[in-house]
């Protein structure tokens, strides 16, 4: 009991020091040099608990301290303190989500979490399926795996081979998850079609739809087109309504990777953006993003109640015994990928209780107000013609702030500035313009 009080005191100032404005985001070094400051190496011989609490500290003290307000490097932000309880509380039940049997009350909270977080895409009573996963990536593989089921059951047992070429469509500027899922399935990433964007980065409808009858035509089977609500460089929302129509008139799956935009459903301001994804077959959202909800935290979200099930299920008979003495659809195990599955919603369902859905309301209204405030404040602002990376390179020094960069098709480096920290103020929007000003003054 001891132990664990003097870790709970090294958290808590740890927590304290993460809002502190006057602390560093980081406390950077480089690779080689922090391997070298510590004896890191693992040993035959247990260390002492006072070596052990040592080890906490130091690790701490390295750490990015990603719920300061003044880190906007990610899309997944901030140190939400009901969510940090739940994560202590997951951990001490450290159970795995497979059966009723050993996870009662989560399995329970996941059903009644998915459900309402389908009632939010706006299907009917919150029907259909879903499941809790590691992160957006494996949310969409789902999807892509599900849709081909849907078209081709019998890939299950024999494998693409006793199926025709498939191709599914993205956009450009969508996320690599969905050419990696189709690397991971067997597809192959030839078989994914990008497909061209706007200016503002939104996919082309017209374009999709030139590309679908070309590849009919060339004898593939189109089976999944996976629009983007909020895409990672951009943050741009694919047009919902015109990629459903498309979809519908040529028979092919929808998917909807809102793992970054999918939070703006909480927003009756903002919802508009995500018009059209009632009409998807699946959806994936990270409540780790946007809703500010600790790592990890995502969900897929599918339309066909039992598709899940059929496409994944083994009948492992040592788990799923079909004699048990409750409800065995509480059992979910058997329609996810994994065997061992965290608990990773209690997370959202207890800072949904606290905050309530107009609590995440007002925090993500809050998050695009301070984007539309920064967009202003440098909009006429004389001096921004900025070196991206050498700029982020000293930031990483100083350890005042952090922004990621990256190019994207023929722009060069930019900074993409992410807001989803309900702790960021406009003074640290303020900060960071003048910051980014200082630090490339001689540039």
């Amino acid at each position: 009991m001891s132990f664990l009080q003097d870790v709970v005191d090294i958290l808590l100032q740890y927590v304290v020091k993460s809002f502190d404005r006057s602390t560093k985001v980081i406390d950077f070094h480089y690779p080689n040099e922090l391997l070298q400051e510590y004896n890191w190496e693992l040993a035959d011989q247990p260390q002492t608990l006072e070596e052990i609490l040592l080890n906490c500290r130091t690790t701490l003290k390295y750490a990015i301290k990603t719920g300061h307000p003044r880190y906007f490097n990610q899309l997944s932000t901030g140190l939400d303190m009901v969510g940090l309880a739940a994560d202590w509380l997951t951990s001490a039940a450290n159970t795995n989500m497979f059966t009723y049997e050993i996870a009662p009350v989560f399995v329970l909270l996941e059903y009644v979490t998915l459900r309402k977080m389908r009632e939010m895409v706006g299907w009917p009573g919150g029907c259909g399926d879903g499941i809790f996963s590691p992160g957006g990536a494996i949310s969409n593989m789902y999807a892509m795996l599900i849709a081909r089921f849907k078209m081709f059951p019998e890939v299950k047992e024999k494998g693409m081979a006793a199926i025709p070429r498939l191709v599914a469509f993205t956009s450009e500027h969508s996320h690599f998850s969905v050419k990696k899922g189709a690397a991971a399935l067997g597809i192959g990433t030839d078989s994914v079609i990008l497909i061209r964007c706007d200016e503002r980065g939104k996919m082309i409808p017209s374009d999709l739809e030139r590309r679908i009858v070309e590849a009919k035509q060339k004898g593939f089977v189109p089976f999944l087109v996976s629009a983007t609500a909020g895409t990672t460089v951009y943050g741009a929302f694919d047009p919902l309504i015109a990629i459903a129509d498309i979809c519908k008139k040529y028979k092919i799956w929808m998917h909807v990777d809102g793992a970054w935009g999918g939070g703006l459903l909480m927003s009756r301001k903002h919802k508009w953006k995500l018009n059209g994804i009632e009409r998807a077959n699946s959806v994936t959202w990270n409540p780790h993003k946007m809703m500010g909800v600790p790592l990890q935290c995502s969900a897929l979200l599918v339309r066909e109640e039992g598709l899940m099930q059929s496409c994944n299920q083994m009948h492992a008979s040592y788990l799923f015994q079909q004699d048990k003495h409750y409800d065995l659809s509480y059992d979910t195990g058997d329609k996810a990928l994994q065997c061992g599955r965290h608990v990773d919603v209690f997370k959202l369902w207890l800072m949904w209780r606290a905050k309530g859905t107009t609590g995440f309301e007002a925090q993500i209204d809050k998050c695009l107000e301070l984007a539309e405030y920064l967009y202003n404040k440098i909009k006429n602002r004389e001096g921004y013609e900025m070196v991206a990376p050498v700029i982020k390179a000293r930031m990483m020094e100083y350890g005042t702030t952090m922004v990621s960069y990256q190019p994207l098709g023929d722009k060069v480096n930019f900074f993409r500035m992410v807001i989803s920290n309900p702790a960021a103020t406009h003074q640290d929007i303020d900060f960071l313009i003048d910051e980014i000003e200082r630090l490339g003054q001689d540039l």
